[in-house]
């Protein structure tokens, strides 16, 4: 099993001990740091920043919403953080969510699932090289001929030759569809509220798109990067309880009412019922009696938590699972220490 520190993104202020936590991460022996973006920080600007000085680990995105950028603009963040790292660039893509998407980046959220296939499409052309970079669209029609366009767009390669012309990507995904088409298309999964117990149907759905003709990876050089949560400790019960409203926000704060995708997610675990009542009573004001609501199995089928026996039994688990890294997040270098040698020694 490997470790992924996720810095995440920031809050109203950067956080003031990454450039420590990067660096302890690499001692410790984290195969890779991650940084996420919202509608606030980015996530490429603090992999150059603080991965200039590592050598090791690799730096990835978790995630790139495809919104935010063109596909060919993002390849060229891509392909410029790889030469700077030295070929450690892990692209990290996600569709994020329609509020988002159309509130913050104002652009259709439609067909999500098509406009990732054709922007991931358009970047492995990017960091190909092989000729001028053009696509059918519809999303992304290169050179552009629609509405106000001058006629005079042309195919262009990047100046910049890649590093790397197979930089690793990996998508976010959640649903039964979404996920088929990241073992079709992608070289790994950044799967969130991952549950041991769900195996069985995750592994349904990725060998639905490993069977597709031109899928690029096969199960055996596939990575699965779970977000978990993994706490060291001998009092459970108070830790559970004080990461449940945590699971109250994006249980029944994230999203629209009506489409909300981490909902979705635990609502395929079986809490339905409870899903409902979270979000009734997170979006009447009610957080602690959302986070109340929330049992505390509910919070642990998705994290690890418990003495040290019990955090490297669950990581046992999670591997027989089919999962590759664990995305952990850390407070401090500490924290990162212990769970190297929980996890890694």
């Amino acid at each position: 099993m490997k470790l992924g520190l996720q810095l995440g993104y920031w809050g109203a202020q950067p956080p003031a001990n990454g450039p420590e936590l990067v660096a302890t991460a690499e001692a410790e022996g984290f195969d890779a740091v991650f940084a996420a973006e919202s509608w606030g920080s980015d996530a490429f600007t603090p992999l150059a920043w603080w991965g200039s000085s590592t050598d090791r680990v690799r730096l990835g995105t978790s995630v790139v919403q495809i919104s935010a950028r063109t596909p060919t603009s993002c390849a060229m963040h891509a392909l410029t953080l790889d030469h700077l790292s030295g070929g450690r660039h892990i692209l990290g893509l996600g569709v994020s969510g329609p509020q988002v998407v159309e509130g913050w980046y104002g652009v259709p959220f439609a067909k999500p699932l098509a406009r990732t296939r054709e922007y991931v499409s358009i970047i492995r052309q990017v960091l190909a090289r092989e000729a001028p970079v053009t696509s059918a669209g519809p999303h992304y029609p290169l050179p552009y001929t629609g509405a106000g366009a001058t006629g005079l767009g042309k195919p262009l390669k990047p100046i910049t030759h890649p590093l790397r012309s197979d930089i690793p990507i990996w998508l976010g995904a959640e649903g039964p569809k979404n996920v088929a088409l990241t073992a079709e298309i992608a070289d790994g999964w950044l799967a969130i509220y991952y549950t041991p117990r769900l195996a069985p149907m995750y592994n349904e759905w990725l060998d639905e798109g490993f069977a597709r003709p031109g899928a690029r990876r096969t199960r055996e050089d596939f990575e699965i990067a779970a977000t978990c949560q993994v706490v060291v400790t001998d009092d459970r019960e108070g830790t559970i309880a004080a990461m449940k409203p945590v699971t109250a926000l994006y249980v029944g704060g994230m999203g629209a009412p009506e489409l909300n995708f981490h909902a979705q997610v635990y609502r395929r675990m079986g809490y339905g019922d409870v899903v409902d009542k979270v979000t009734a009573l997170f979006r009447s004001g009610r957080k602690d009696e959302a986070a109340a609501a929330i049992p505390d199995e509910m919070v642990t089928e998705t994290m690890i938590v418990g003495d040290l026996g019990e955090v490297r039994d669950g990581v046992r688990r999670w591997e027989e699972a089919g999962v590759t890294m664990l995305l952990v997040s850390c407070r401090d270098a500490a924290q990162i220490k212990e769970l190297a040698s929980a996890v890694l020694r």
